[in-house]
């Protein structure tokens, strides 16, 4: 019981610590160092597998309240983070943190056996201020990738470090939601960031405005990992279904391959 107690008190620690980072970051407009630290020891937190026995009491005794917050603070702070390394990055500065590479290097193997190639046509739901899966997939197969969000700021940030980084690379960053995209018949794959909280909403939806033949990446985080991503959730079987499960116990979110229930989308 001990340890328990002790536990959710580290989680409302780290809460505490986030919304102090971001207002202090926020309001001062100086060194983003308490950020990337509160940011990086969580990563590792929700990575350690100490954890796991810890977090299934805690989830048993019904705390979902610091969960949601915690998601919540922790999503801001990357945001965050992510809008600092673009201006540091059109400053002419440089950096990461150790949560930028873990997620650099899941980007690789995204889609498993559904390989995208220079003809594939990719969407990214929640671009982020510092697009880095837009530019590796783009540099890597030569595709076209568009990506959206609903920052403004975001986008146009975005589209800065796009410039600047992945020159002859075709690369579109909209301040969109799907619905309003002309395309969708032509994307052939689509990853959902796991921090976009109706990502589940937008897929259900996606059913009948897209291919036949498009994948749908999943970045989800269940478990100790629900604690900086949204989880996974059920799907209707009618419509997706799932083609591979990625579970990754050294990267920050896990991924679900659906592929299209036949005989649904655009004709």
């Amino acid at each position: 019981m001990k340890a328990l107690k002790t536990f959710e008190g580290e989680l409302y620690l780290f809460l505490e610590r986030f919304e102090h980072a971001v207002q202090g970051f926020s309001s001062e407009g100086g060194d983003a160092g308490d950020l990337e630290r509160v940011v990086d020891e969580y990563s590792r937190f929700i990575l350690n597998v100490e954890y796991i026995e810890r977090w299934e009491q805690l989830e048993k005794s019904g705390v979902q309240s610091v969960v949601h917050l915690l998601r919540k603070a922790s999503s801001l702070a990357v945001a965050t983070l992510e809008k600092h390394r673009a201006l540091m990055l059109l400053r002419g500065g440089t950096g990461k943190t150790d949560y930028f590479e873990n997620i650099e290097s899941c980007i690789d193997k995204e889609f498993g056996r559904f390989r995208v190639t220079e003809e594939s046509v990719v969407l990214l739901v929640g671009s982020g201020s510092f697009p880095m899966t837009p530019l590796v997939i783009a540099k890597r197969t030569g595709a076209k990738v568009i990506g959206i969000d609903i920052d403004e700021d975001a986008v146009i940030l975005g589209r800065k470090v796009v410039e600047k980084l992945g020159e002859g690379l075709d690369i579109r960053l909209e301040q969109k939601t799907v619905e309003a995209l002309e395309d969708l018949s032509d994307i052939t794959h689509i990853i959902f960031s796991s921090t976009v909280e109706v990502k589940y909403d937008i897929l259900d939806k996606l059913y009948d405005l897209t291919g036949d033949g498009v994948v749908v990446s999943m970045r989800y985080g269940n478990a100790l990992k629900s604690l900086f991503n949204y989880p996974s959730e059920e799907v209707d079987e009618g419509k997706w279904v799932i083609a591979q499960n990625f579970l990754r116990p050294d990267q920050i979110f896990d991924i679900f391959i659906y592929e299209k229930r036949s005989g649904g989308g655009i004709r």
